[in-house]
């Protein structure tokens, strides 16, 4: 009970031991969505080894748009190969919102990721055999089993729907990937990639083959989502991209740079 205010009747330790905890838990800053720590990745062809990443280490806070740069060949894909759990690192660890995904049987992290994270390929994301529709209804139920399944797939067709208004293909719901424009395909990958509410969002050149109006939007909707509170990183060469980011990372022979 709370002692009204003059009554003589001294707070109780225990009480006054959960006023800290919740001043100090309000103060503290918030867990990182993602974090590497010092990621080893190698290939060996032959004799030859070659070394993609060199002890990367970095963090993405929730709501923190993140731009990864670098030449070509310095190890950008494979850092976010890695971050995704689509590859594993030889050295290192990836958590995401504390849990570790690296290291763990593929099965597990196709599920966490299911879960968790976002993931726009230079492939845009799309399954050949499946229409637009259809290929984001798989993504948003993907992984969701038990309390986490009731309510992604109790409103699925209206959510898909939503997804493909905002992405202005609402009219191309049944088309397949081989119907559609360039600019189609970046923003059908990028639906599948935000159809799970994902809290990360990862994204290899989501820009790179765009015209600028077709750049413009697919930005608004990731911006659009690190404003909901994900994490966004983003591989890029495009200024654009960079322009929005709220932090830059810069990758040269697998190690960073700055």
């Amino acid at each position: 009970m709370i002692p009204l205010r003059g009554s003589g009747v001294a707070p109780s330790p225990a009480s006054g031991r959960l006023a800290e905890h919740v001043r100090r838990a309000s103060s503290e800053p918030a867990a990182s969505a993602l974090t590497a720590d010092r990621l080893y990745r190698f290939f060996r062809t032959g004799e030859e080894e070659t070394l993609a990443l060199q002890g990367v280490s970095l963090t993405v806070n929730p709501g923190e748009t993140v731009a990864v740069v670098g030449p070509s060949g310095c190890g950008k894909s494979t850092l976010l190969g890695c971050l995704a759990g689509l590859d594993e690192p030889d050295g290192g660890t990836v958590r995401v919102g504390g849990q570790r995904l690296s290291h763990r049987p593929e099965a597990e992290r196709a599920r966490l990721r299911a879960q968790r994270i976002g993931v726009l390929l230079q492939n845009r994301n799309l399954l050949p055999h499946l229409d637009v529709r259809a290929n984001i209804e798989l993504a948003r139920t993907a992984g969701r089993v038990g309390p986490w399944r009731r309510g992604f797939t109790e409103n699925l067709g209206a959510r898909v729907m939503e997804l493909l208004e905002r992405v202005g293909l609402s009219t191309r719901a049944h088309a397949y990937a081989s119907e559609l424009s360039g600019g189609e395909l970046a923003r059908a990958g990028l639906a599948v990639a935000l159809a799970n509410d994902p809290d990360i969002v990862l994204a290899d050149e989501p820009t790179g083959e765009l015209d600028g109006d077709s750049e413009r939007h697919v930005l608004e909707l990731l911006r659009d989502r690190a404003g909901a509170g994900a994490a966004l990183l983003v591989v890029t060469h495009s200024t654009r991209v960079v322009a929005i980011a709220d932090r830059v990372i810069h990758l040269h022979d697998g190690m960073l740079t700055s």
